[in-house]
């Protein structure tokens, strides 16, 4: 009852799930095709929001990538010329070409034809750097120039373009960092039990194998960056050609980066939660409400009643019985600033950061 007449817009989903109700986005791109980005990703996503509205029905986006969801949220991206070609293997991306240079060379470079976004950018950063710096060769318009007009744009905020859907709301499922801990632990060991290391076997020898022996692995771009995979780099290359000892040894290596990898991207959500979305100056901001999930046990209590009764307070226009998260911010905050540090030799970004070194 609770998924019947929905459509889910997500890439986290079991096969339980996939046949109680219609969803979209899963198993649609190669693996292979390295230049896929959250560009390709939101035209697609809402051309199909477009589609399920028209039906009248209503969408229901899952995280998740948060950076992939705000993209829906608001006018933040900004699309530049048509790649050259998508075909499996073949990088014709600018960015990625930029990439491969040195990061003070890509810096240098853009501060000559944008100074103020070289200025909100650390040197070390090389993607930011470098897609500043093909946005302007692509469009002949300084990144920061790009961003000023859709911050200026009715509706538009500190952060970026208007709200593009203003009825809508978020929830955000959260729980005790112990709690939370222990679950995404045990999430790796259903993982494994369910194969995932003869997925990876499998899919290191049909498409990996060659590339690390001819060295032009590249753990930065598409599939191999994501979590799962690079973790087990060293258990892969070197099965078959080690001892049993050694491939048992750097087979747990592999598993406890795993987990420690997926324990920090948990926590660099939440992080991006409460920095973009609850401390997001500015009235483009959708509500978010805070479900707690620390004790599954108290499922029914805890999330789906409340999560049913705001999504149906939505759908009627009235106000939920449940408040939104709030918090805290400093308006005059500048999370761009740049500040060097003497003392320490570095480049410092954003008053918090700021604030944080001279503590």
């Amino acid at each position: 009852q609770v998924y019947k007449g929905l459509d889910i817009i997500t890439n986290k989903v079991s096969p339980q799930e996939q046949r109680l109700c219609r969803h979209h986005m899963i198993s649609f791109v190669d693996p292979l095709v390295s230049n896929y980005t959250v560009v390709d990703f939101r035209d697609k996503a809402v051309a199909l929001i477009s589609y399920i509205f028209a039906r009248d029905k209503i969408p229901i986006v899952v995280g998740g990538t948060n950076y992939y969801i705000e993209s829906l949220l608001w006018k933040v991206l900004i699309n530049t010329k048509e790649k050259a070609s998508t075909a499996p293997g073949l990088v014709t991306d600018r960015k990625v070409e930029l990439e491969q240079l040195d990061g003070v060379e890509l810096h240098r470079r853009l501060s000559q034809v944008d100074p103020e976004m070289a200025a909100k950018l650390h040197p070390h950063d090389k993607r930011k750097v470098a897609r500043s710096l093909q946005v302007f060769e692509e469009t002949g318009i300084p990144h920061s120039e790009i961003l000023h007009q859709q911050q200026e744009e009715e509706g538009g905020g500190p952060l970026g373009g208007p709200l593009k859907y203003p009825h809508s709301c978020i929830l955000w499922l959260h729980a005790d960092q112990a709690a939370l801990d222990q679950r995404l632990e045990k999430r790796v060991d259903d993982m494994l039990a369910a194969g995932l290391l003869e997925e990876l076997r499998d899919f290191h020898r049909r498409y990996n194998q060659e590339k690390v022996a001819e060295n032009r692995q590249d753990y930065q771009h598409g599939i191999f960056q994501s979590i799962g995979f690079k973790e087990f780099h060293e258990y892969l290359v070197s099965e078959g050609n080690c001892s049993p000892e050694t491939s048992a040894l750097l087979l747990q290596k592999g598993i406890q980066a795993l987990k420690q990898v997926t324990k920090r991207y948990a926590r660099r959500q939440n992080k991006w939660v409460r920095n973009r979305f609850l401390r997001r100056p500015g009235p483009n901001v959708p509500p978010v409400y805070g479900l707690e999930v620390s004790d599954l046990l108290r499922w029914e209590e805890d999330v789906l009643k409340p999560a049913l009764e705001i999504v149906e307070s939505f759908i009627q226009g009235r106000e939920p019985p449940a408040e939104p998260v709030k918090m805290e911010y400093d308006v005059n905050e500048n999370k761009r600033s740049h500040r060097v540090c003497e003392l320490c030799d570095r480049v410092i970004i954003g008053d918090r950061e700021w604030a944080g070194g001279i503590r």
